[in-house]
């Protein structure tokens, strides 16, 4: 039996509906009744009337914590008579992990570590006083976290030209994340790309600052632009749906328990 979800790496939206030759296919018809979990000596698992969940490339879905297994099937017990991906984030993102990341560590390991390279935090604006103010308050205190915790000291700049990390920084990232298992590795990497910080997704991994802390740091420049002329519907509505993503990959994490500390 097949989960929901896209087989692919890092974050993959994964549309309600998918599309052939140009025209919406419908949704799955519901093909259960009941969605239980079972503790198992190789960890916990969902069942749909009795049959193991499995991925869409049908790789058990065997996860670590009972919690995160209840989870996973309290999205599949609020389907209606339609199975809508859209409405199932935990389920995503474990399928994308497992079909993805598993493929894949390597890489996203690399991207995350990129992002640290260039990462949001260090690139600081000359004004208006009002804007620098707001992004000291919510950057400068993961900038210390990093040095003190993970040992990078990582350069500011003000503007937009490329700043050269160094190459102790970008090491201590590295190994950071080195042991972190599949689904951790997903919920990171999610959340480095939906805020450009793989600072603020560590921070948010080791439990240095929740989930609308991060957000908010990484939307202070979006923020003041909106106190100053307004907010766009549009934008608005893209920026809600990313934080719904982004909410997703911080409940992963904490399903899954703390992180030890590399």
């Amino acid at each position: 039996m097949t989960g929901s979800g896209n087989g692919d790496g890092g974050k993959v939206p994964i549309p309600s509906r998918k599309r052939r030759g140009g025209l919406e296919r419908p949704l799955q018809r519901r093909f259960y009744a009941a969605a239980t979990v079972a503790v198992e000596p190789r960890g916990a698992v969902v069942l749909l009337d009795g049959r193991s969940l499995r991925t869409p490339k049908k790789r058990a879905l065997v996860v670590p914590t009972r919690a995160l297994a209840e989870a996973i099937a309290g999205e599949w017990s609020a389907q209606g008579e339609r199975i809508d991906p859209a409405t199932m984030p935990i389920t995503r993102l474990v399928n994308t992990a497992f079909d993805g990341v598993a493929d894949h560590a390597a890489a996203v390991r690399a991207d995350i570590v990129k992002y640290a390279g260039s990462d949001l935090l260090c690139y600081r604006a000359a004004g208006p006083a009002g804007l620098v103010a707001a992004q000291s308050a919510r950057w400068d205190g993961v900038l210390t976290w990093a040095h003190e915790a993970l040992g990078a000291r990582f350069a500011v700049a003000t503007g937009l030209m490329p700043v050269g990390q160094p190459a102790e920084a970008i090491e201590a990232v590295a190994r950071s994340i080195a042991g972190l298992d599949v689904l951790r590795l997903a919920a990171l990497h999610v959340m480095t790309t939906l805020t450009g910080s793989a600072l603020l997704a560590l921070a948010q991994l080791r439990g240095c600052i929740d989930v609308d802390a991060a957000w908010a740091a990484a939307h202070v420049d979006e923020d003041w632009q909106i106190s100053q002329w307004g907010a766009d519907a549009e934008a608005s509505a893209r920026h809600a749906a990313r934080r719904l993503e982004m909410q997703a990959a911080s409940r992963l994490l904490a399903l899954l328990g703390p992180v030890n500390a590399a």
